[in-house]
C-alpha cells in the first residue's frame, strides 16, 4: 500500500465546487492534488504526459466529452486507471454510457449529493487505488433501469441499418431524403428496409395500407415502446407482468 499521498487529478466544471473539493481532500493529508481542471480534453491531455494516481471526475464537463467519455479514452492507453466518477444528473444517456463503457474495476461511481465530503470521498479514492469497485445503490438502480429499458426497447430488435432508417422516419424523412442521407441510389431500398420494420413490430399484419405503418412505427420510435392498436384504434403497451397498459402521446395542446 502506498504510504505517501495519492496523487489526484480533479475534473470538474465548478470552478469554485472544484477548488473547495480540492482543499477538503488535501486537508485530510492522504491526498494531493497535482492538476485540476473543468474538461475531459484536458484531463486526457495531462494524463498522457504526467502521472497521476487517481482521477476524480464530474460526469458533466466543459468540452464535448463527459466524465465516462474521458475515462474509457484514457483506459485505452492506462487500462484500469483508478477512478472516481460523481454525478448530480440522472441523464439515462450517462448510465447508457457507463453501462457500456466496459469500466468493471479499479473506479467508484456516485451520486454528488450522497458521497462528496472529503471523509466520503478519500475512503473511495483509496478503495479505486486498490483496484476495487463500488457503486452507488442509487446509480445501480438507475443503470439497470435503464439497461432493462433498452433491452426491451423496439430498436433492439432491428439491425442496425433498420434502426437508423427507424430514427430517420420517426423525424418525418421521407424515404427519398432517407435514401439520399445514407447514399442509397434507389430510394426502393429504403421501401424494402421499412417492410423489415414494420414486420419486425407486427404492424404489416393487420393492415396494409403503408401510410398508416409509417405513423404507428415514428409512434413506436417516439415512445420507445412496443405498442399495439386494438380494433377500436385504442393504443396500449404491455408492461412487464403482460398487462394492457393505454397509452396516449404525451402532446400540449395549448399555443
Amino acid at each position: 500500500m502506498k504510504a505517501e499521498p495519492l496523487k489526484i487529478l480533479v475534473a470538474e466544471d465548478n470552478l469554485k465546487l472544484r477548488k473547495s473539493i480540492i482543499s477538503g481532500l488535501e486537508e485530510s493529508g492522504k491526498i494531493r492534488s497535482v492538476f485540476d481542471c473543468d474538461s475531459g480534453e484536458e484531463t486526457i491531455r495531462y494524463c498522457l504526459e504526467e502521472d497521476t494516481d487517481v482521477l476524480l471526475l464530474d460526469v458533466r464537463l466543459a468540452g464535448k466529452l463527459n466524465g465516462i467519455e474521458t475515462i474509457i479514452a484514457i483506459r485505452k492507453e492506462f487500462p484500469r486507471k483508478p477512478v472516481v466518477i460523481y454525478s448530480i444528473q440522472d441523464s439515462d444517456e450517462y448510465f447508457r454510457t457507463f453501462r457500456s463503457s466496459g469500466i468493471l474495476s479499479h473506479y467508484a461511481y456516485v451520486r454528488k449529493s450522497n458521497y462528496l465530503l472529503p471523509q466520503m470521498v478519500v475512503p473511495l479514492i483509496r478503495l479505486a487505488y486498490d483496484g476495487k469497485s463500488f457503486i452507488d445503490p442509487e446509480i445501480e438502480s438507475r443503470v439497470t433501469e435503464v439497461r432493462e429499458k433498452d433491452e426491451n426497447s423496439p430498436l433492439a430488435v432491428l439491425e442496425p441499418n433498420e434502426r437508423s432508417v427507424a430514427e430517420m422516419l420517426a423525424k418525418g424523412f421521407s424515404n427519398e431524403q432517407i435514401a439520399q442521407h445514407f447514399g442509397f441510389k434507389d430510394k426502393r431500398t429504403i421501401s424494402r428496409i421499412n417492410g423489415q420494420i414494420y414486420s419486425a413490430w407486427g404492424l404489416n399484419e393487420t393492415n396494409s395500407d403503408e401510410k398508416v405503418a409509417r405513423t404507428r412505427a415514428a409512434l413506436i420510435v417516439l415512445s420507445n415502446r412496443f405498442l399495439e392498436w386494438d380494433v377500436d384504434e385504442k393504443i396500449f403497451y404491455r408492461n412487464s407482468s403482460g398487462d394492457r397498459i393505454p397509452w396516449t402521446p404525451n402532446i400540449d395542446y395549448r399555443s
